[in-house]
């Protein structure tokens, strides 16, 4: 991840450089960017300012609810067929009881390893068996810039991250971080584009 990182700032220099040096072959220099869009951009508003609450507003208010998490007393088999009922790798634990505490995560990599691996009955084993605990778990705010974000995962070597605001909010993967820092180059593009041909003021 923080090659992507430096890769993309990388980027953005060599394009200025390139600008600079070529004024008059601004149309060869763009040329050899192409566009990345998904179907819900994240808006443009500099890659240093993105926050994880602008990728989970990109996610739509349907990709927030109860299919986010199970509880510890559930079992992998049941949190197993959520996650593939949804198409997602991963749910927060919530501690039984009514308050909603978060009390780890599982993942598919948790099922793999401690499930598969060892042999052991999905349908006879809890949850909170297998789960990464929360001492152990990482987590982000809504306002954790998505680059603080992609730092994290990196470092801790994980592909998915609870958004919590006292209680949780959301879930953020690696493919969510990686789509906003692509739409957000391409819009920095875009932007120096339009400067260069005077359309942008």
């Amino acid at each position: 991840m923080e090659g992507l990182v430096r890769g993309i700032r990388s980027c953005q220099e060599t394009l200025r450089v390139a600008i600079l040096k070529h004024p008059r072959d601004r149309r060869n220099i763009f040329s050899r960017f192409g566009r990345v869009t998904s179907s819900l951009p994240v808006r443009e508003k500099g890659l240093e300012n993105l926050k994880v609450a602008d990728v989970l507003m990109t996610k739509g208010e349907d990709k927030i609810g109860t299919w986010l998490w199970c509880r510890t007393t559930d079992s992998v088999y049941d949190a197993v067929e959520n996650m593939a009922k949804n198409n997602i790798g991963s749910l927060v634990v919530l501690k039984p009881g009514e308050q909603e505490l978060v009390a780890g995560i599982i993942t598919e990599r948790d099922y793999m390893r401690k499930i598969i691996a060892q042999g052991r009955s999905s349908k006879y084993t809890r949850v909170g068996e297998i789960m990464t605990d929360e001492n152990k778990l990482v987590t982000v705010t809504s306002d954790t810039s998505i680059l603080q974000a992609m730092q994290l995962m990196t470092d801790h070597h994980i592909r998915h991250v609870p958004v919590i605001d006292g209680k949780i909010v959301g879930m953020v993967s690696i493919v969510d971080v990686v789509r906003a820092v692509v739409e957000q180059q391409g819009g920095e593009l875009k932007r120096l584009n339009e400067f260069i041909k005077g359309e942008y003021y």
